[in-house]
């Protein structure tokens, strides 16, 4: 299994949970959560293959499917549900964080295959990591995160920088993405739990 893959699996997992978690604090009914989760798992995901000319993942493979569904029978199974306020819980902060991450990853990643410009792969990245979550936002009438939370899209742009790095240098390795998808994640943490902002005006 390569790296692309990888990443690409715990993302769909990550997000399908927390747009199931967000589905629920917004007490949406069971198609409302299956969308919420559908979206913030693939959304991104069918941006960035469509920018990158490729027939979208999630209709050519049944992966995705199985992993978004798989991942809210889980959800129901562990009564996620009754739980309530989670959209500040760790619970939901921690799931968002590795979702954002591990697509920051696999965006940078289609953007290097597909021999996109520095720029080309940070956009990739961006949108793979954001678009789904920013496409639920929209649709539940939420401003969405990448305008208003700590550091969520810079930490986004800082992976696929770095991504982008390391494949200058030929060290995208597992290994090397693996370090840099944890120090990516507890830098998405960092920044929510000690208010980090960009400057406003």
């Amino acid at each position: 299994m390569t790296a692309l893959q990888i990443a690409d699996i715990i993302g769909i997992v990550s997000f399908a949970l927390s747009g199931f978690l967000i589905a629920v604090h917004y007490k949406f009914d069971i198609l409302g959560i299956f969308i919420s989760s559908f979206l913030t798992a693939l959304g991104g995901g069918m941006i960035r293959d469509v920018i990158a000319n490729k027939a979208p993942y999630v209709l050519n493979d049944n992966l995705p499917i199985i992993l978004v569904s798989g991942t809210l029978f889980l959800s129901l199974i562990f009564k996620l549900y009754k739980k309530t306020d989670l959209e500040g819980k760790t619970t939901f902060i921690v799931s968002d964080a590795i979702g954002l991450v591990s697509f920051a990853i696999t965006g940078a990643l289609i953007g290097i295959q597909e021999e996109f410009n520095v720029l080309g792969v940070l956009m990739l990245a961006f949108l793979t990591a954001v678009g789904g979550g920013t496409i639920r936002d929209i649709l539940i009438n939420k401003v969405p995160s990448i305008l208003v939370s700590e550091f969520y899209g810079t930490v986004a742009i800082i992976v696929g920088l770095v991504t982008y790095f390391l494949h200058l240098i030929n060290q995208n390795s597992i290994l090397n993405l693996t370090i840099l998808f944890i120090a990516g994640v507890t830098l998405r943490l960092l920044a929510f739990y000690r208010k980090w902002q960009l400057p406003k005006l």
